[in-house]
């Protein structure tokens, strides 16, 4: 198949229907279809369809459109987000950091929202008068973080978030979601990054139940219990003997970030070898985007949930060049052409697939795919005895270095902080007055 000139590097892999398929017609194979359909044609310069190309044959962000789509997000809502309304902290959440990637500035109005499903126990509920979430509670202060300010900090109640932190610390070294929930991978990474962006103590309080199992502190036994949620394919799953699923496994390897550095941490706890077997599959072609899970479709989302793991896989196996693993074992041109052709809705938002509508999730986690594809981020922290999970905050990007191909300047995103999934900005704003208090 000759190429067009002005795409010399698209791998025919990404240009063709697969040479074998499954004569099974299902609702998968079905969907897997239509995607292709809608896919190719810009995959292969053609000029047809919604989407503008640019001179090297990639849609152009809809930069303008999604900033109108989010925006709307964060007004009033209709009647059709009723089944959301445990979740409404996730999605100030994703609409803020959509919106962040894109440049803008985001308002404070959300800040009487947050407070509104602060419970005086600790932590953040879903929505009004339910009990506190582990995730939510994430979500929450996250969003807190990137609004930014003195107002927004002093707005948490981080002694009494400690105190609640240690009420659903497990024996086994997890977290639970809740209160007699269950026990996941969410878990476990959402506890850290709250406990390391806000500075709370690392000792348990005095009547946590894990102190009946001889844990003394939040981190006892993570590591470990991280380590036997690898399942026997390779990645992450929620709970050990699951399935291995891409957003449990980044979960699973930013935590381990946070405990310390990526190349000790990841290969003690993990096997690498496995891993890289099982995360390397996730990328299907001819679509070119990422599968969260064996025998699935590709998704815009897991631009993020797969490709934000490939820091810490860099860091891990020492790898200088970014290049050297898409040459090896994944494609950024692939990932890229399906965000940017399958992901964006025509009239804004993000989107899984190109039938399906957008909305805030979607738009979130394929535009901080689209922002890890183009920034080179390493991982060089410097010591600092009095912070022992200093190693979160020792990721730095380089702006000089692009590493997409996608040359059109004003398609660049924010980048954004691979553990903590908020820009650099705001992570270190929020650290910083942390660090400032002496106690409670």
């Amino acid at each position: 198949m000759a190429l067009p000139q002005f795409l010399p590097n698209v791998s025919l892999v990404f240009c063709e229907t697969p040479l074998i398929q499954d004569d099974l017609q299902t609702v998968t194979s079905q969907s897997q279809q239509t995607t292709l359909e809608d896919v190719l044609p810009y995959i292969l310069g053609s000029a047809g369809g919604p989407h503008k190309l640019n001179s090297n044959g990639f849609p152009k962000l809809k930069r303008d459109a999604h900033v109108k789509f989010l925006r709307k997000t964060l007004e009033k809502m209709s009647g059709a987000y009723t089944a959301m309304d445990a979740a409404r902290p996730w999605i100030l959440y994703w609409t803020l950091t959509a919106l962040s990637l894109l440049g803008q500035d985001v308002s404070n109005r959300v800040l009487s929202t947050l407070a509104a499903f602060q419970n005086d126990t600790g932590g953040f509920a879903g929505g009004h008068g339910q009990i506190s979430h582990i995730a939510t509670t994430f979500a929450a202060v996250l969003s807190l973080a990137i609004v930014g300010g003195s107002q927004a900090f002093d707005m948490i109640h981080r002694r009494a978030l400690w105190t609640w932190l240690g009420q659903v610390k497990a024996k086994e070294g997890g977290f639970y979601m809740a209160a007699g929930a269950e026990l996941d991978a969410r878990g476990v990474y959402c506890a850290m990054v709250i406990i390391v962006l806000l500075n709370l103590p690392l000792d348990l309080p005095s009547d946590a139940p894990a102190r009946q199992a001889g844990l003394t502190s939040f981190v006892d036994r993570v590591p470990e219990w991280i380590s036997r949620c690898q399942s026997y394919e390779g990645g992450l799953s929620a709970r050990p003997n699951g399935e291995a699923h891409a957003a449990y496994t980044y979960c699973g390897l930013a935590c381990l970030s946070i405990l310390g550095e990526p190349d000790k941490m990841l290969n003690e706890y993990l096997n690498m070898s496995s891993l890289l077997d099982w995360i390397s599959a996730r990328q299907n072609a001819p679509e070119g985007g990422f599968s969260g899970r064996t025998n699935k479709l590709v998704d815009s989302c897991y631009s993020h949930w797969v490709g934000s793991c490939w820091y810490f896989i860099k860091e891990a196996l020492k790898v200088e060049d970014e290049n050297e693993l898409e040459d090896s074992i994944w494609n950024k041109e692939g990932i890229l052409r399906y965000v940017l052709c399958a992901g964006q809705n025509e009239t804004g938002g993000m989107r899984d697939k190109p039938y399906m509508r957008p909305d805030g999730y979607h738009s979130c986690y394929a535009l901080a795919g689209l922002s890890a594809m183009q920034h080179q981020q390493t991982f060089k922290p410097s010591s600092n005895l009095t912070d022992p999970l200093y190693y979160a905050f020792g990721w730095n990007v380089d702006e000089s270095e692009k590493t997409t191909r996608n040359d059109a300047e004003e398609d660049f995103l924010v980048p954004l902080h691979p553990i903590f999934t908020i820009p650099y900005d705001a992570v270190h704003a929020f650290r910083i007055m942390a660090m400032g208090k002496e106690s409670f």
